[in-house]
């Protein structure tokens, strides 16, 4: 996907995550993020933009500030971390508003830290935002009986982002032995293939007999990898162990500084 695809989700999934808020209200329980009510998912979906915007406009000086006060110096225009109830969604809004400026704005050479291969930093950044963003808008609509559905196309980018970027950057992984676990999104043609080993994780953009095989729609896919939703939307053949083996031991690493 483009980077102005990329910005696009974020502009669209935000408000959504934020009109799901409004309507479902801020104790509801978030089960996709064990022991996050709303408010707790809205407040940390606003940080992250704001850390997000902090590193490409090259304002923070890590890739990990030391807390939130740091976080909010970087925009003075905004109230700090976190407002009251009344005004936490607004807020939200702004942050999302602000990041979109960001991005926008930045020339396509930007030069700034990031954590995860891409063709560019802008592409990171734009990539991680918009993933990070419509999968907590789903996670906000969780509590709800409306769930928006994923575009294929955003949802394999998404597997392909978790399995290919995130997952190899460990050098280990708590597993004995080697497991391997294949992943084919059959609205979309995508196919991965994993294998897990206690060096860590590997993954190719193949098809390949594996220990366990997950099929279905990139949507479905994009949710199971992130271990929301459950399994009766995908096929799962083989040994379900090996699946376990990946939701148990691995854990998105966010950053490396």
């Amino acid at each position: 996907m483009e980077i102005t695809e990329h910005i696009a989700i974020v502009r669209t999934e935000g408000p959504r995550m934020a009109e799901a808020a409004r309507r479902i209200g801020l104790d509801a329980v978030i089960e996709p993020c064990p022991g996050w009510a709303m408010r707790d998912l809205v407040q940390h979906l606003a940080e992250i933009h704001l850390w997000a915007a902090g590193q490409v406009s090259n304002r923070a000086t890590t890739l990990s500030p030391k807390d939130h006060a740091e976080i909010s110096s970087w925009w003075p225009e905004l109230p700090p971390l976190y407002p009251a109830d009344d005004d936490l969604v607004d807020y939200y809004l702004a942050t999302n508003a602000n990041l979109l400026r960001e991005l926008e704005s930045a020339p396509a050479d930007l030069e700034c830290r990031t954590f995860l291969d891409a063709p560019s930093d802008l592409a990171m950044w734009a990539r991680r935002q918009a993933h990070e963003t419509a999968v907590h808008r789903f996670d906000a609509e969780s509590p709800g009986s409306e769930i928006t559905p994923f575009d294929p196309t955003f949802a394999a980018d998404g597997v392909d982002e978790l399995l290919v970027a995130f997952a190899p950057r460990g050098d280990s992984f708590p597993i004995e032995g080697t497991r391997t676990m294949a992943v084919r999104a059959t609205d979309t043609g995508d196919e991965w293939f994993v294998t897990m080993s206690p060096d860590g994780i590997t993954t190719g953009r193949s098809s390949a007999d594996a220990d366990v095989t997950l099929a279905g729609a990139a949507g479905d896919l994009y949710l199971a990898v992130w271990n929301r939703g459950d399994d009766s939307a995908i096929t799962v053949t083989g040994d379900r162990s090996a699946l376990e083996a990946w939701r148990e031991g691995y854990h998105v690493r966010w950053v490396n500084d």
